[in-house]
């Protein structure tokens, strides 16, 4: 059993006095921060706590508009994501001035999944923000380094003490004016400010050399100017219906034969006379490993941006009867076959011998001096997801899906070498700085955390060190 001792004086406004409020780990902290400089968070920003839930509806939401409701989904660590935007009408905006975000406002959950913080960037200013999120706008403190801080595990924890409820839990506004926050030197915090624009930066370079490598894949297929156009009438005959075994008006719009079309007259070939392996993966025997221990089992959901991303990654242990064909090799493509279909991973070198799931489909290129795996899986999600497989989805099901006759007789692009590892290689310099920023991110929060255990200048040193190649900023 664990004891706490706290003095009268030391309880917070509320007089709290639960144990989970005044845990060995946070007291531990808080004896920490007693050596530095901090102060209280509402000593340092202005709050501005989210609009009714009922302000903004979905009813709301319009399909094409200047506008953007930030949603809780919508705030990732450190920065607002861009997909799946809700759109809202000037007129909603205009009305609420209140609720406006600027450019270097952070914005933290304060309902459901807490915590999290984010950055506006100058692309996130005509928006406004939920109900589930509070507004922080910074008045003594670096925006910047404090996004570093609170997404710290030390930021966490304080930004986490003061939670609340039972079946939802939440954070007030009192819970947020109670964060205790490190303030270090100015210097400190405009050599974080650097690191953390720094790998903001790379996310920008590594989103435009995705989008450069779908430009060269569009020009390559005489698709650069094209746009698919939705008809209410054209005609097919009887005879086309029978031979795809579809009556569904939405399967015969003439957008997908011009894509067809295109794609044949660069030349084509189909999948299964390129690959070797074309197969459905396994149902783990035994249940996913509660420690993260045994072997990664790739799902649908692990599939991403052509890579297979370790977030919410199960373990299986019992392997040893399965089949060598549900084992995975470097180069392999492994696609979601349902849900979401055609979405693809490329394995890398420490991702060998992993298995994958009996919802997602392998592909293992024959030979790959003809033919680039991440120009392949490329193809698949930007062309043939939206163009063959959307068209070809299995009827008749609650979930989107596909299946394997589908996957081997999809047509890909019969291009040389050459120009497919053009595009290959924009991919992959893609998620260098893909990577890299994420790594920037961690060191930012690392010297913050160094900082407060050890010393400023320790921090300093060690982050001019991991950043040295990178050159963030020489801080003197």
């Amino acid at each position: 059993m664990q004891v706490s001792t706290v003095k009268f004086k030391n309880l917070n406004h509320e007089f709290r006095i639960d144990a989970e409020y005044y845990r060995e780990e946070i007291l531990n902290h808080l004896n920490v921060l007693e050596r530095h400089n901090k102060d209280r968070l509402e000593n340092l920003v202005d709050f501005v706590i989210g609009p009714f839930g009922s302000t903004v509806t979905v009813d709301q939401y319009v399909e094409k508009s200047d506008y953007r409701y930030v949603r809780n989904k919508d705030i990732n660590d450190f920065l607002i994501k861009d997909d799946e935007l809700a759109l809202i009408p000037k007129d909603v905006f205009v009305s609420l001035p209140k609720y406006h975000i600027k450019e270097n406002d952070l914005l933290i959950t304060v309902v459901g999944t807490l915590g999290k913080v984010a950055i506006a960037k100058e692309k996130d200013t005509n928006s406004i923000f939920s109900c589930k999120s509070t507004k922080i706008r910074t008045n003594n403190i670096n925006p910047f380094y404090l996004l570093a801080y609170l997404n710290t595990e030390i930021g966490k924890l304080f930004s986490l003490r003061g939670k609340r409820g039972a079946i939802q839990e939440g954070l007030n506004l009192p819970d947020l004016k109670e964060i205790q926050v490190f303030i270090p030197s100015t210097q400190f915090q405009e050599l974080i400010e650097s690191t953390v624009k720094q790998s903001f930066q790379d996310t920008e370079e590594s989103k435009n050399l995705f989008e450069a490598a779908k430009n060269s894949l569009l020009s390559e297929l005489g698709l650069s100017n094209w746009q698919p156009k939705h008809q209410l009438t054209f005609v097919k005959n009887y005879s086309d219906t029978e031979q795809a075994g579809r009556i569904d008006a939405d399967y015969f719009q003439p957008f997908y034969e011009e894509v067809n079309n295109k794609i044949k007259s660069t030349g084509s070939v189909l999948i299964k006379n390129i690959c070797s392996h074309i197969n459905y993966g396994t149902v783990p025997t035994s249940p996913y490993s509660e420690n993260n221990t045994g072997v990664p089992y790739i799902k649908g959901l692990n599939l991403k941006g052509l890579q297979v991303v370790t977030d919410k990654l199960d373990y299986i242990t019992n392997t040893q009867d399965l089949p060598s064909k549900v084992f995975t090799k470097e180069g392999d493509i492994v696609v979601s076959q349902m849900g979401t279909v055609g979405n693809c991973g490329v394995v890398s070198k420490e991702q060998k011998n992993w298995v994958f799931a009996s919802f997602t489909i392998r592909l293992r290129i024959s030979d790959k001096s003809k033919y680039d795996p991440y120009f392949v899986a490329f193809y698949i999600e930007n062309i043939a997801k939206p163009y063959y497989l959307m068209r070809n989805i299995a009827q008749a099901s609650v979930r989107q899906n596909t299946d394997l006759p589908t996957i081997r007789n999809m047509s890909i692009p019969d291009l040389s070498i050459y120009k497919q590892q053009i595009i290959s290689n924009k991919i992959t310099e893609s998620f260098a700085l893909r990577k890299q920023s994420k790594h920037l991110l961690e060191c930012a929060k690392k010297a913050v955390e160094m900082a407060i255990e050890q010393d400023e200048q320790t921090a300093i040193n060690w982050l001019k060190e991991q950043t040295q190649e990178i050159g963030v900023m020489d801080a003197d």
